[in-house]
């Protein structure tokens, strides 16, 4: 398959990138920072940047599957992410895309606010706030798109190791419990949809 990776330069779209070429996969990378990425036969580098539909269009043409994994460490107010989806949903609009759209937001984004633990209410409302509003704006313009979608909503993020021993949670239930996952377990779950989709057009939420 060929699989654009959005935002691959680090984090969860680097863990993707590698874990797709070591599954045999072509890949086509964007991001405003390539030099982490290892070179590789299968392996384009588009370095650009996600909001721009030339460097949008050039990356996921011809592709079989895009995965947005883009992240930002700008704790402060932000249109990065809905201007992402204003992007895609134009350009896939200009491209006649058909291809499935695998989209990283966060367990606290959209409806799963309601369904956070205090712990992550409290770092979410202290450092996060702007980002996850604007990650509810990137899912609703998405799932309200011609996109074939899936949302993925990840608890909190680190650099652990890949251990396929993650959950997957496809329901918002009252007293589910969304805590820490690995970057490398996210990488895992995307790439495993990508190669046999079973959540288009729902909403994953993944923890250890």
């Amino acid at each position: 398959m060929n699989i654009a990776i959005i935002g691959a330069g680090a984090g969860i779209g680097l863990q993707s990138v590698i874990q797709a070429l070591k599954n045999g996969h072509t890949v086509t990378a964007l991001s405003t920072n390539t030099d982490q990425i290892p070179n590789h036969p299968k392996l384009i580098k588009i370095k650009g940047s996600a909001t721009s539909p030339i460097d949008l269009k050039q990356a996921i043409k011809d592709c079989d599957a895009v995965l947005i994994t883009v992240g930002t460490k700008n704790k402060k107010a932000t249109t990065l992410f809905s201007d992402i989806a204003k992007t895609l949903i134009n350009v896939a609009d200009e491209l006649n895309f058909s291809a499935p759209v695998f989209v990283i937001t966060g367990f606290g984004a959209g409806e799963s606010k309601k369904y956070l633990s205090f712990f992550m209410q409290t770092v979410i409302s202290l450092f996060l706030k702007d980002q996850y509003i604007d990650k509810t704006i990137m899912e609703e313009l998405i799932t309200k798109s011609a996109l074939k979608w899936e949302i993925i909503r990840p608890g909190m993020l680190t650099n652990g190791d890949k251990t396929s021993s993650y959950k997957v949670l496809p329901e918002l239930r009252k007293g589910m419990k969304v805590g820490k996952i690995s970057r490398a377990n996210v990488a895992h779950f995307l790439i495993n949809e990508v190669e046999n989709p079973k959540m288009l057009y729902q909403y994953a939420a993944l923890t250890n």
